[in-house]
């Protein structure tokens, strides 16, 4: 095994129902090799997506939010951290989101507008208003949209990896998956086909805590998830969810190995989901003393600022600045699209049949 294999340190299994303490002064890991433009680049999108996701919530109190709302706060830094690990472009690698991997998204390439757009289900939506939040793709960027019905993904996501292998492409695809998830047949059967076949495919298995309000012990006897992926001949690794460093070098170890043919990984990533389900759940079920204590010792932001600013690489102001360059997109985005109209009814009909005909204004009348 290569022998960076050794710099991600693995979380103990009590993880589970323990809350890691932060270390401020915990020095950035000595294989990391990431530049100060590229640590910057880092808590930038860390800070876009907590910004935009507020923003939503904003839109969701007046309305303007069409359907439901998934916060990933407390779980940005392993979207963030793992979606950094590919390599981004045209023709480069793909990854399959979650509703709380917006972080991922964003990494990609995916515009704040267009997000927003999705949210409110506007007629210049990726989607056009057919779908809402994170179901919609853009293969140019590298983002294929979830179906959710949680698990079948994993199986997409081998297929489009098989491609990669039957046309000898160096490309890598990238699924996640949540531990209620991990109970569903497909990600079984995905994961045994991924791995028969050798694909070059990363999964990553997010142990938040809460099947919707279902908590990890009432679902499966396992300690750590990645012991589901073990007894398919599958390389797992679990780490600490909210440390943006070790989410990033396990997801580029495992990336690098499948983009050298060597197969699947696993990796899951021990976090909290701090708000409920999606914005209507109000997280009776959760208690509020953890609650408080995964936001205030263990937040993922709040730890990759307190290791880069320990670490001495970048500057206050150089955080502060991207604060505030932030918070101008997020404005400006927001006020480009919140006033536009959403779909006119006629253009529901296009699209559900291959090449559709041309049907009047209310033709359904007629029949």
């Amino acid at each position: 095994m290569d022998s960076r294999a050794a710099r991600v340190t693995p979380v103990p299994s009590s993880m589970a129902a323990s809350v890691p303490a932060t270390r401020p002064t915990a020095a950035i890991p000595a294989g990391t090799v990431l530049s100060r433009e590229q640590l910057l680049e880092i808590y930038y999108y860390l800070r876009l997506t907590r910004t935009l996701e507020e923003r939503l919530v904003a839109l969701y109190r007046q309305t303007k939010v069409i359907g439901g709302l998934f916060r990933s706060l407390g779980q940005e830094g392993e979207s963030v951290g793992s979606a950094y690990a590919l390599e981004r472009g045209r023709n480069k690698d793909i990854l399959s989101p979650l509703i709380r991997n917006l972080g991922s998204l964003l990494v990609m390439g995916a515009p704040p507008v267009e997000i927003l757009r999705q949210y409110m289900a506007k007629a210049d939506s990726p989607t056009h208003g057919r779908e809402l939040n994170v179901h919609f793709n853009d293969l140019e960027r590298g983002y294929l949209g979830q179906i959710s019905h949680l698990g079948d993904m994993i199986p997409v996501m081998a297929g489009i990896a098989l491609t990669f292998k039957l046309r000898r492409e160096p490309r890598v695809g990238l699924v996640y998956i949540g531990d209620g998830g991990t109970s569903t047949g497909t990600f079984h059967e995905g994961l045994n086909l991924a791995a028969v076949q050798r694909l070059p495919l990363v999964v990553i298995g997010e142990y938040n805590h809460w099947a919707y309000s279902t908590p990890p012990e009432k679902q499966f006897a396992v300690k750590d998830l990645a012991e589901k992926a073990k007894g398919y001949g599958v390389p797992a690794v679990t780490v600490d969810g909210n440390d943006v460093f070790a989410v990033y070098e396990a997801t580029r170890f495992a990336v690098e190995r499948a983009r050298r043919g060597k197969g699947v990984h696993f990796i899951e990533v021990k976090t909290y989901r701090r708000k409920g389900h999606a914005e209507h759940d109000d997280q009776h079920y959760v208690p509020k003393a953890d609650l408080e204590r995964w936001a205030g010792e263990n937040d993922p932001i709040d730890r990759y600022v307190q290791r880069v600013r320990s670490a001495d690489l970048v500057a206050d102001k150089e955080l502060t600045d991207i604060d505030d360059r932030v918070r101008v997109e997020v404005d400006q985005a927001t006020d480009a699209c919140v006033d536009e109209p959403l779909p006119a009814a006629e253009t529901a009909l296009p699209g559900v049949y291959v090449d559709p005909p041309a049907a009047d204004k209310l033709w359904f009348k007629a029949l």
